[in-house]
C-alpha cells in the first residue's frame, strides 16, 4: 500500500471568507479497478466501514471497503436505476441515504433520495425504505437558459429530519455560486427550499462542489471540490452563511467526488480515475 504525505498550500480561496490551514493530505489505497467512478462516500457508524456508490452509467450497487482498502463486498438495491447517483450520506441510526439527483442538463424532473435501512445492510441486495421526490422551488425552465444552469446536484448531507443539498453551478460565465436547499426527510414530493447562495471560488474545474459529509455529532458539514475542503460549523438553517465557510488548500488537484467524516480529526476523500491519470484513490485528511 502506497502512502504519500503532500502538504496543503495555504493561499486563500477567493470569495469565500476562509482560514486557510496548514495540514496533511496522505493516500490511503487505490479503489478496485471495476470503481473508478465514485461520486458519494460514508464512513459507516455502525459498520465502522466505507461505504461507496458510483455515479451514473453504473450499476445500482453500493461497495464496502475495510477503512485500511480491502474490498469486501457489494449490495444491489432492488427495482432501482442508477439514473445519476452523485452522493451519500447517513444519520444517526445508521440509515443510508442515496442522492439520485445528477442533473448535468439541468433538466431532469424526476429528483429522488432513496433510503436504505441500517438493517438491511447485511443482505447482498436490499430494498429502499423511503422515496423522496422533490423539485427546486425557483427552478421554472427545463433546462434554463445557459447563464443560469445552478440545478445540477452531487452534494448533499442527510440529518433525522431533513436532507440539505448543495448545488454545482454549471452556468456559461461560473463565478463560484452555488444555492443551499432544505428537503425533509420522509416519503413524499417535496419542494426544495432554498435557504442560502453560497460562493466557492472563480474557477469551475477547482471550484465546483463534488460532495458533502456531516460528521457524526451534527455540528460540522464537509463540502468537497477538485483541490480543497470547505468546512461549515452546522447549528441549523442559520449555519450557512459566507463568513461561516473556513477553506484547507489540499495542495492537490484531481476529480474529488465524495468526502467522508472519518471521526473530529480526520475526513476521507476518494476521487474519480480520470482517463490517462493515475487516480481511483482513496486519502485520508487530518484536521488541525
Amino acid at each position: 500500500m502506497k502512502k504519500y504525505l503532500v502538504l496543503a498550500g495555504i493561499a486563500l480561496l477567493c470569495g469565500c471568507n476562509s482560514k486557510s490551514q496548514e495540514t496533511n493530505f496522505i493516500e490511503i489505497f487505490s479503489l478496485d479497478k471495476d470503481h473508478s467512478e465514485v461520486s458519494g462516500m460514508v464512513f459507516h457508524h455502525e459498520t465502522q466501514k466505507l461505504w461507496m456508490l458510483q455515479d451514473k452509467g453504473n450499476p445500482s450497487e453500493l461497495y464496502v471497503y475495510s477503512p485500511e482498502g480491502t474490498f469486501e463486498r457489494t449490495i444491489t438495491l432492488i427495482n432501482q436505476e442508477n439514473t445519476d447517483w452523485e452522493d451519500l450520506s447517513q444519520d444517526t441510526n445508521g440509515n443510508l441515504y442515496i442522492g439520485n439527483f445528477g442533473n448535468n442538463k439541468n433538466d431532469r424532473k424526476d429528483l429522488r433520495i432513496l433510503k436504505l435501512n441500517s438493517d438491511e445492510l447485511t443482505n447482498q441486495s436490499a430494498n429502499v425504505s423511503q422515496i423522496t421526490t422533490f423539485h427546486y422551488e425557483d427552478q421554472n425552465d427545463f433546462p434554463p437558459k445557459k447563464g443560469n444552469l445552478m440545478y445540477d446536484c452531487e452534494a448533499f448531507v442527510a440529518t433525522n429530519d431533513a436532507f440539505y443539498l448543495f448545488t454545482k453551478n454549471r452556468s456559461k460565465g461560473f463565478d463560484g455560486t452555488f444555492y443551499v436547499y432544505k428537503v425533509p426527510n420522509k416519503t413524499g414530493n417535496f419542494e426544495a427550499k432554498k435557504i442560502a447562495t453560497l460562493n466557492s471560488g472563480n474557477k469551475y474545474r477547482t471550484s465546483a462542489i463534488t460532495g458533502a459529509s456531516i460528521n457524526k455529532e451534527e455540528n460540522k458539514i464537509a463540502l468537497v471540490t477538485h483541490n480543497k475542503i470547505l468546512l461549515i460549523p452546522f447549528n441549523g438553517d442559520s449555519s450557512f452563511t459566507q463568513q461561516n465557510i473556513s477553506t484547507i488548500e489540499l495542495g492537490h488537484e484531481s476529480q474529488k467526488e465524495a468526502v467522508a467524516f472519518k471521526n473530529e480529526k480526520e475526513i476521507y476523500i476518494a476521487d474519480e480515475n480520470e482517463k490517462g491519470g493515475n487516480n481511483g484513490k482513496v486519502y485520508i485528511l487530518g484536521l488541525n
